[in-house]
């Protein structure tokens, strides 16, 4: 979805104090999917395990709580090697990047 409409956006609220971090983190979250997407082609389950878990951890430490939760899913989904659900996740990632709009407070 490259030209979202405004009502298509997902506004989240972040601390403006690490204002200048969130681009670097979206910009990681966005070479992590070009990761998982390899990592599942090479059927590389550790990897996608590890890259899901660093999402996750990192989601809710900026205030993304929808990119930790997708980051859990991903764990779990390499844990039990679904490749469905992990390209799925990955594609909700993709439009979740794709559609944030954020609003410093």
């Amino acid at each position: 979805m490259k030209n979202a409409e405004k009502s298509d956006r997902i506004v989240v609220q972040v601390d403006a104090e690490i204002q200048e971090a969130i681009p670097f983190f979206l910009e990681l979250r966005k070479k992590n999917i070009a990761e998982i997407m390899t990592a599942l082609n090479d059927k590389d389950y550790d990897q996608v395990k590890r890259l899901g878990h660093n999402i996750k951890g990192s989601g809710g430490s900026y205030g993304f709580d929808e990119v930790s939760r997708i980051g859990l899913d991903l764990e779990t989904a390499a844990l039990e090697q679904n490749d469905n659900a992990m390209r799925n996740l990955t594609g909700e990632l993709e439009d979740y990047l794709a559609r944030v709009e954020i609003v410093y407070v």
